[in-house]
């Protein structure tokens, strides 16, 4: 990420909290986070803080167009620009399909579909009237999941809003191409984190994979890494599965 600024969306916690602590790690120029807490984005800059490099913030919920840009312009003027947007905001419910209700489909649709839309088009908007480094004037990245492609129990909705953002960025990065601007996504499954752990998810995870156990989050992350990075000036358009042979595609 070497002289990139980076601004990770739902970075306060998980791997978003992760990806801001690594963009450091890797020589960015700048950090932002946007999340839903305000505290949580600010704990999330701790590392780039600490690194002495500019940062920025901001609480918002995606939802909306207007507190989606809003946001994103506030962070983007409080760093002087963007080069890398990873989108990894979004929930994820988990219902049987025969009791999924209006209310959940909207509310997984408003965040995980709406919300990301919202901040690529703010993030396009900054990056298409910003200097290009080099061949490449930005790079979006967002977060999609197996559950795209292979189907859970009582995940319906939020595998489908995943779908939804595989073909969302597909499209977005046909019509932005001319504007020298990358987008792409990438398809975790299963991590080994503390959450998998104390929900005893780890061991079926380690049953799912050939290679016997689960992703590690730093694992996943070195894929977002380089897709938003600039060793990557060509590829977009494209869905990077990253499932330790849980699926192969």
């Amino acid at each position: 990420m070497q002289g990139l600024v980076v601004v990770i969306v739902g970075g306060g916690a998980g791997l978003g909290a992760l990806l801001a602590e690594m963009v450091v790690e890797r020589g960015a120029s700048g950090v932002g986070v946007i999340d839903l807490n305000a505290e949580a984005a600010l704990a999330a800059l701790e590392p780039a803080r600490r690194a002495g490099l500019p940062t920025a913030h901001a609480a918002c919920d995606i939802r909306t167009a207007d507190a989606a840009h809003s946001a994103f312009a506030a962070v983007a003027d409080g760093l002087g620009r963007v080069d890398t947007l990873v989108n990894s905001a979004a929930i994820y419910p988990r219902k049987p399909i025969l009791e999924i209700t209006d209310a959940d489909w909207d509310a997984s649709n408003a965040i995980n579909v709406k919300g990301t839309y919202h901040m690529m088009v703010a993030a396009v908007r900054q990056m298409r009237q910003q200097p290009s480094i080099g061949p490449v004037r930005g790079r979006i990245v967002n977060i999609t999941s197996v559950d795209a492609f292979k189907a859970h129990p009582q995940n319906a909705h939020y595998a489908a809003t995943k779908a939804a953002v595989v073909s969302l960025t597909k499209s977005m990065a046909h019509e932005v191409a001319p504007n020298g601007i990358l987008v792409n996504s990438v398809a975790p499954a299963g991590m080994a984190t503390e959450r998998a752990r104390q929900l005893g998810f780890l061991n079926e995870l380690a049953k799912a994979s050939p290679l016997g156990r689960g992703g590690e989050p730093r694992e996943m992350a070195e894929w977002v890494l380089m897709a938003g990075g600039p060793r990557n000036t060509y590829m977009t358009g494209e869905n990077i599965i990253v499932s330790g042979g849980y699926i192969y595609a």
